[in-house]
């Protein structure tokens, strides 16, 4: 029971006993004490004048002397124009220990809400090897998922491969014309590395055409897409939608190497996926909704044979289904993945979690899946998530210019083992600890950075912040973890109560207000879709933490009583840090 809720709960039978009058303790209004207060939480006193028929201040006063009449966890009040603001007894943090540590497991997740929620993060081209971008959509996407459990959802984890189009036909091309039948084995690759030097090779080729059409006189705009390689491209895209054997074979060489190589990265991030659905398989779907979409008159087709669905009405503009030549388009096959998945999984609602350049498309597919009657179109929310930018700009995959997520987790890796010798603190550990603790480090490291900060926000990486062992990252929490459990090792103890009359000092307290917070976080963050909220929570906890440790005997403690007490409070705060974290997809090592 949180604060706010024991308080409501003990003002409404202050208010049955006073007034004689039955109050809802769910409709009373608790909130932290201002700092300029004495006090702890604060009642709203106003809503309640219509039973006391008194003053303000005559009501809080009232309410706070039965209040510290009648119950030994509230040990004082005062009443300022209509707030009455309550402190805490050291009974009732106590108490409040003693239920955390009781509560065990059962304390790190919230009831079951009975919802089933679909989260669809990652969702790659085929065309290229995954990047800084596709690292914090991954770590969001893998977040928000464990999230939304913890909450007491249902989760399926999904991902859409975009493994046909335009783009997967320019790095084929580029293969056939510049690549001399390079293999991942031949030139000593991952397959997805591969497969985007292709893409940036057709990059390459196509600029050079198109700059000779416009030397020639042709205007830029018109040159794109009069360009031989281009014009091949489209070919390609046709034959591979009728069937061609030569194509659907090239591109399914292609895809292999990209998915093995997609698999590894992902194994490094601990990243994995309850269902992936892939674009050949679904982009048919599209088309199914389309006809179903003409049929019923929602979208028309132009005299060129291509559909489109007017929305000017609506406050925006005419959106293309279908090209003339009868390909599909990213919308088409989102909307066939949308009904199907609906219709598979009975869904309660589902979250894309892509970023905010694509905020259109998302408003679009809602709004012309409403048109075409599903009623589940306003359970689809987008975690739309700002960019993630380096010191020198934009990356741009066609020129080349991105931060490869291998070479990144590796670099992690070697910053922190670098760090971690530098300290000298590892000699009593083996070589395989050593590399898996390193690994540990400079992962999470990487996934703190990036999760604190809120998801809408744009951010800007860099790696030598992420790794400092001090200040909010994730090496100063896990370190502050490894911390506690030394401590633990050597009193040779686990604790698992706290003695009931031991008189807990101010900056215990402040720990166990700490603790008692995490349910009230977690269902903050999986309502707001932020892993930001526990990242920057796990910080709090973890830097009140290295204060009362740099200020209180705990080892030393000759009481036997308080030295018991304190290490039960240490371990609920390492279990803690590890459930917040583990909530992040980050490790907590016990040695470091």
């Amino acid at each position: 029971m949180t604060p706010e809720i024991f308080i409501a709960s003990k003002a409404a039978q202050a208010v049955k006993e006073i007034y004689n009058a039955e109050v809802d303790p769910a409709t009373l209004q608790v909130q932290v004490t201002r700092k300029e207060f004495e006090g702890d939480y604060t009642l709203v006193v106003f809503p309640l004048l219509k039973i006391s028929h008194a003053a303000p201040d005559a009501t809080g006063t009232a309410l706070g002397e039965w209040l510290t009449a009648n119950c030994p966890e509230i040990s004082a009040f005062n009443s300022v124009k209509g707030f009455l603001n309550l402190s805490l007894s050291n009974l009732y943090w106590r108490e409040s220990l003693e239920g955390i540590i009781a509560a065990g497991k059962d304390y790190f997740s919230l009831p079951s809400t009975g919802k089933k929620i679909m989260v669809e993060f990652s969702s790659p081209n085929t065309n290229k090897p995954l990047h800084l971008g596709h690292i914090r959509n991954n770590l969001l996407g893998d977040s928000v998922s464990r999230l939304l459990s913890a909450a007491g959802n249902e989760v399926i984890k999904a991902t859409l491969v975009n493994d046909r189009g335009v783009h997967i036909c320019k790095s084929m091309y580029a293969w056939l014309h510049c690549m001399n039948g390079a293999t991942p084995e031949s030139c000593c690759k991952k397959g997805d590395h591969l497969v985007g030097d292709c893409y940036v090779a057709f990059s390459q080729l196509m600029k050079k055409e198109v700059d000779e059409l416009v030397a020639s006189g042709m205007d830029k705009e018109q040159a794109e897409k009069e360009c031989p390689c281009m014009k091949a491209v489209h070919e390609m895209l046709v034959k591979w939608e009728d069937g061609d054997a030569d194509t659907r074979a090239l591109w399914a060489k292609m895809n292999g190497w990209v998915f093995d190589g997609f698999d590894q990265t992902y194994k490094a991030l601990g990243i994995s996926f309850d269902k992936t659905y892939y674009e050949h398989d679904t982009y048919l779907l599209g088309k199914e909704l389309v006809q179903k979409g003409l049929d019923m008159g929602v979208f028309v087709q132009d005299p060129d044979g291509s559909v489109w669905c007017d929305l000017t009405a609506d406050g925006l503009d005419r959106k293309l289904l279908l090209r003339s030549d009868g390909t599909s388009v990213y919308m088409t096959q989102d909307l066939g993945t949308a009904e199907r998945r609906f219709a598979e999984y009975k869904l309660d609602s589902h979250v894309y979690v892509v970023g905010d350049e694509q905020n259109y498309h998302f408003q679009v597919l809602k709004l012309v899946l409403a048109k075409l009657g599903f009623d589940w179109a306003e359970r689809i929310y987008h975690l739309s998530y700002g960019m993630v930018e380096l010191p020198e700009g934009k990356m741009k995959s066609r020129e080349g210019t991105v931060v490869d997520a291998d070479d990144l987790i590796e670099d992690m890796y070697l910053e922190a083992k670098a760090t971690s010798e530098e300290s000298g603190k590892l000699a009593d550990i083996t070589e395989e600890e050593k590399e898996k603790l390193y690994h540990m480090i400079g992962l999470g490291a990487l996934k703190y950075f990036i999760l604190k900060v809120d998801p809408k926000k744009k951010m800007l990486f860099n790696p030598k912040e992420s790794i400092d062992f001090n200040g909010n990252t994730g090496p100063f929490i896990q370190y502050t973890h490894a911390r506690i459990c030394s401590i633990l090792r050597k009193a040779g103890s686990d604790a698992a109560g706290i003695a009931g009359t031991i008189e807990l000092s101010p900056k215990e307290i402040r720990l166990v207000q700490l603790l008692s917070l995490y349910p009230q976080k977690l269902a903050e963050a999986s309502d707001a879709f932020s892993p930001a909220v526990m990242a920057n929570y796990a910080y709090d906890l973890a830097k009140e933490f290295n204060q009362y440790y740099h200020e209180t005997q705990i080892l030393k403690e000759s009481d036997e009583a308080v030295r018991a007490a304190r290490l039960a409070l240490i371990k609920c705060v390492s279990e803690v840090l590890a459930a917040t974290m583990a909530l992040l997809g980050i490790e907590l090592p016990e040695r470091m």
